[in-house]
């Protein structure tokens, strides 16, 4: 009696049969154990965080992704204590933009980016890209400047509803 299902699930898991194709996450899925300090983030956090990081300057996409990652903190509600936005630079910002980023980010965190250590850890080497990292510094997810907001707190709500941790 109990040998009947076994004997059908192994064979539908050995043939791929039945098993969905879809995902329940809109990013790109890390998974591999990499760290923020494998993609050249030196920073100690204790929560979950929504990293951007910037291996060229700051322009257009970049910012956009820095404002994303401070509303999705905001829309996380009574959530938004076990989460923080970040910004990891490898250039210096522009004056203006730093000006900004005081008076109207006071809670992003910034860290210096070590543009050798990306290269060598991240996919895409030139365009901003925004991470979800746990409270462990390892990578969960990655997004590129097309990322829709509502996408991003979805997952990043998924994650915090399953997390013990952060």
């Amino acid at each position: 009696m109990v040998i009947g299902p076994m004997i059908l699930a192994t064979g539908m898991y050995k043939l791929q049969f039945w098993v969905p194709e879809s995902r329940s996450y809109h990013g790109e899925l890390i998974g591999n154990g990499q760290t923020r300090a494998q993609i050249g983030v030196q920073a100690e956090e204790d929560r979950w965080q929504v990293l951007v990081t910037a291996p060229g300057e700051c322009a257009v996409d970049c910012q956009q992704l820095v404002y994303l990652a401070r509303q999705i903190q905001i829309a996380l509600g009574r959530d938004a204590s076990r989460a923080s936005h970040a910004l990891a630079s490898a250039r210096p910002l522009s004056a203006e933009y730093e000006a900004k980023l005081q008076r109207e980010y006071p809670q992003l965190q910034r860290y210096p980016l070590d543009l050798a250590t990306f290269t060598k850890g991240a996919n895409d080497k030139e365009a901003p890209q925004l991470w979800i990292v746990d409270p462990h510094s390892n990578l969960v997810l990655r997004y590129d400047a097309r990322v829709k907001g509502k996408d991003l707190l979805n997952d990043l709500r998924h994650l915090l509803k399953l997390s013990n941790i952060g």
